[in-house]
């Protein structure tokens, strides 16, 4: 009978992966905003959205409500990795009345605890935080905003259940004028578990609650005057049941939008009261559930939870002695009754090296004569009894674990677990021997490294406290370093407003020489009809890499070969011979292996350059951007140029007809897949926009009849300072260290050539305010240009909301890594942000550059309403994941009366140029 008793007690290991599984489940459905308020398992978002990093420091108040009193706390955290708090607290008896009483008397009892507490310590008038901890299950939406959800542990007081209590307290504490403490974070004691073993080296992500917990007088813990100790059970808080852990705040769908993590209070307690659990309860299970205030709730805490072994081991006992199995002789009635025989001493039988002997002397106590067997089958017993909650706790440990390591996306997760409360005190736990046994067969991709908590309640209140205002503090410092980079509406309408000021100007006959937006004439007339036929070169010059193709334009398409040339950095910079011979020895090569050296095709040429274009055939050097410098070639006509170098390598079957930018050709490439294209817009290593101007508009060109293709060269916006609003320091010091300082401010604003190099900058300065690495920038970081703008399309990849986070974040750890640089967590959310703000301004000031042109458009035409395509190009429009995004989304508020459609562009700079070409050739017949 004995052994059946034990049998039923003990799972194999298929019964606890499947309660494991269960956890799961319910856990996603916790979490899940459409199915919450079905969930057993509620997954309560707490707002913490950090663990403490050691920096923690200042005086804090805190304030624990507890089964039968007030506990009080002065907290003073030292800086000092949290290692040696200074603690003066005092407790207060609470007069149970109060327990079922007005929910305004609990509150005004507990500011009254405060009051009197503060009256009995020197403390100055100065803002006080205060941290309360509050042990019931609360609906946060931020962490000093909470809603009760139900009183619980014989607490019933009215007039409080969907209330705000942190506001009860603070209105009870005004009361009492004590008007300089501010109630800034509540919590659960769950949660002070795992802030109070998170220390600097040791951060703790999962904290997990068995059992009563006790404050108890530690070593190293520095007592100020007035301490009033009470004995362990009086401090003891909870007899309950409970873990949290650090989620990826993405999949908290109850909590407001917010990136990286969050920390999840489960209430675990209650998984099972759909019935889940019912194949594993045994008969004692069901007598202790009946028994219960509550029955057929906390179905998971009533076979794990402190409160309730005990009823357990007492229940077997009761059913073996009538069935004459155990205590034979005895007159076992008092096992009739509730709650005499208690978890502690089922631990201690068990725990204890003289466990047959403490057996017998609670079975004596009890008034009953057990034999030497009967002790050992009790010891057998309340191991039992222990074991499977240990075993069961374990498998919702292992869907917390096996969560955490999916949900980041790693192969092996490696996590410490804050353990509190009393069926794990002491490093000899049978009840932590079992949970690590076990957790280690159901996740094994999982090591946990289990410590042990001090005095989770009140000291972690005080370290949440304390994180909450460091992190607030943070937050402060890094809005008002980012504020000039985050621009209003105004701030853009402005922009626009000056960039058709600019453009007017730049059309402008007179005013044209003093525009800093050049407008340039393209002599490019007609966009493509889609008659053109024939064979084609295009040669694309706009970067590092040169490109030679040749395009067949046929009836059923465009076909295209190419190569790329490189163009190293000597002849980039060197002189405008060397440049142009290098270009064209590169086409020969081409022809040479394309067997076209005998064929003298039209050739178009993308040179993407400031020029003035006096010819579709003929253009003049501005200026150079994009880090090129050649010698003799400002001023010069690049065709000219082009054909003189083709004389000096004997190249005689070089036949240039048009010259045009890369913005030209991404508007003629998408012109000939929608005739409603009259934009070009380039967004990559530099941005350029073009598009199709009314010719009496254009002072700069004979002629009033038809359009023309206005090539803006609005990179140079603002060099003529109307932008210095919005230029940063940031972008200052980018601008001093770039070869043409001054020159093509709008540009450096946007383009992906600078981008990086401004997040480069910020995070500099985050790190020297120790806002960012510890304060400690490697110096790496330091050399001009190491963070590339790809990385800002790497960290900004994975989705912000309702999806994980973790690959997104391992991706900036890594990068980071690279750059030798030692990152937190909370420094790659903050690198993220960064680079968020950087890419998001870059966007809107594109967007206010482009609601310019499609609002002049649409004037000139007389339109209520504009319907355009923008024909787009560049790696910075095309790879960074949210940049489209936000330039179009900016583009419909700042241009309502337009609907632009954005076509990506398939090799604009080569087949645009081939077709700028090929409507030549047209219009020529």
């Amino acid at each position: 009978q004995v052994q059946a008793v034990l049998n039923a007690l003990t799972f194999p290991l298929e019964t606890l992966q499947a309660v494991k599984e269960h956890m799961h489940q319910a856990m996603r459905k916790g979490m899940s905003r459409q199915t919450h308020a079905q969930a057993t398992v509620r997954m309560l978002p707490t707002y913490i959205c950090s663990t403490p990093n050691g920096t923690e420091k200042g005086d804090l108040l805190v304030v624990e409500l507890c089964q039968s009193h007030v506990r009080t706390l002065w907290v003073t955290l030292l800086g000092d990795g949290n290692q040696s708090p200074q603690v003066t607290d005092k407790i207060f008896d609470m007069p149970e009345d109060i327990k079922q009483g007005k929910g305004e008397a609990l509150f005004d009892f507990i500011a009254q605890c405060v009051r009197q507490f503060l009256a009995g310590i020197s403390s100055s008038q100065n803002r006080l935080p205060l941290g309360f901890v509050f042990p019931f299950s609360c609906r946060q939406t931020q962490l000093d905003k909470a809603e009760l959800i139900s009183w619980s542990k014989d607490f019933s007081c009215s007039d409080v259940e969907g209330k705000d209590v942190v506001q009860l307290l603070q209105s009870a504490i005004n009361k009492q004028e004590l008007h300089h403490v501010d109630v800034v974070a509540l919590m659960n004691n769950t949660v002070g578990t795992m802030m109070t073993c998170s220390t600097e080296g040791k951060t703790c992500e999962v904290a997990l609650v068995v059992g009563e917990q006790h404050a108890t007088r530690v070593p190293g813990w520095w007592v100020l005057g007035g301490l009033h100790w009470c004995s362990p059970t009086l401090l003891a808080a909870d007899g309950g049941f409970n873990s949290c852990f650090m989620a990826e705040a993405q999949q908290v769908e109850m909590a407001e939008e917010i990136s990286g993590r969050m920390c999840v209070n489960t209430e675990w307690g209650c998984f099972g009261d759909d019935g889940t659990l019912s194949g594993i309860l045994t008969p004692y299970d069901e007598r202790v559930d009946q028994e219960s205030c509550k029955p057929g709730v906390k179905r998971f805490e009533k076979l794990v939870g402190g409160l309730y072994l005990g009823e357990i081991v007492r229940h077997v006992l009761a059913t073996l002695a009538a069935e004459k199995a155990l205590l034979i002789g005895s007159d076992v009635t008092i096992l009739s009754t509730k709650d005499v025989l208690k978890t502690q001493q089922v631990l201690e039988i068990i725990n204890n090296g003289e466990g047959m002997a403490e057996a017998r002397r609670v079975l004596e106590a009890l008034g009953l004569k057990p034999s030497e067997q009967d002790c050992s089958q009790v010891q057998q017993i309340c191991r039992a009894v222990v074991s499977r909650a240990a075993a069961l706790c374990a498998a919702g440990l292992a869907a917390i674990l096996s969560h955490m390591c999916q949900s980041r996306e790693l192969e092996q997760l490696v996590v410490n677990v804050a353990m509190d409360g009393e069926l794990c005190q002491g490093h000899t736990s049978r009840f932590e021997e079992v949970l690590q046994s076990v957790i280690g067969l159901l996740a094994p991709e999982c090591t946990a490294t289990f410590v042990h908590s001090v005095d989770g309640n009140g000291r972690g209140a005080a370290i949440v406290t304390a994180v909450a205002l460091r992190l607030a503090a943070q937050r402060r410092e890094v809005d008002q370093l980012l504020a000039p980079l985050r621009l209003s509406r105004t701030d853009l309408e402005r922009v626009q407003a000056l960039m058709r000021q600019e453009m007017e100007l730049g059309l402008g006959r007179e005013s044209h020489a003093n525009a800093s937006v050049r407008m340039l004439p393209t002599y490019v007339c007609n966009t493509p009809d889609g008659t053109e036929r024939g064979d084609f070169l295009a040669l694309d010059l706009g970067g590092t890499n040169f490109r030679v193709l040749v395009v067949h334009v046929a009836q059923d398409g465009i076909h295209m070969d190419n190569e790329i040339y490189v163009i190293p950095t000597a002849i980039m910079q060197g002189t405008g011979e060397a440049l142009f011979d290098h270009i064209v020895e590169c086409i020969m090569d081409f022809q040479m292996k394309q067997d076209l050296m005998e064929q003298i095709l039209p050739l178009g040429f993308t040179f993407s350059f400031p020029c003035q274009q006096l010819g579709l055939d003929k253009a003049v050097l501005l200026s150079w951007t994009k880090g090129f410098s050649a010698s003799g070639c400002v001023g010069q006509d690049v065709v000219q140029l082009l054909r003189e170098a083709a004389q000096r390598k004997q190249h005689v079957g070089l036949k240039v007809v048009a010259v045009v930018n890369d913005t030209v050709g991404t508007m003629m490439s998408c012109g000939y897949d929608d005739p409603k294209c009259e934009i070009g817009l380039i967004v990559g290593t530099g941005t350029n926009a073009c598009y199709m101007e009314e010719m009496q508009n254009v002072g700069t060109v004979e002629g009033e009849r038809g359009r023309m293709c206005i090539n803006m060269e609005w990179g140079a916006f603002g060099d003529n300072g109307c932008l210095d609003h919005i230029f940063t320091n940031f972008d200052q010091l980018v601008d001093e260290k770039t070869i043409n300082a001054g020159k093509q401010r709008f540009e450096k604003l946007i383009s992906g050539m600078y981008l990086g190099e401004i997040v480069r900058h910020i995070l500099l300065a985050l790190a020297e305010k120790q806002l960012l690495f510890c304060g400690k920038p490697s110096p790496k970081l330091q050399t001009r240009d190491i963070f590339k703008t790809k990385f800002l399309s790497t960290i900004e990849t994975v989705p912000l909301v309702r999806d994980s986070d973790g690959l997104g974040l391992r991706q900036v750890r890594a990068i980071l890594q690279d750059l030798e640089l030692q990152a937190s967590f909370e420094d790659s959310v903050l690198v993220r942000e960064v680079c968020q703000t950087v890419s998001l301004r870059a966007a809107q000031l594109c967007a206010a550059g482009l609601a310019a042109v499609v609002e002049k458009m649409r004037e000139n035409r007389g339109l209520a309403q504009l319907a355009v395509t923008v024909g787009v190009d560049g790696t910075l429009y095309k790879m960074h994941p949210r940049f489209s995004q936000h330039l179009q989304q900016m583009l419909r508020d700042l241009a309502p009366k337009c609907t632009v459609t954005f076509l990506q562009s398939e090799d604009g700079s080569g087949k645009g140029a081939a077709l700028v070409a090929a409507v030549a050739c047209r219009a020529a017949e």
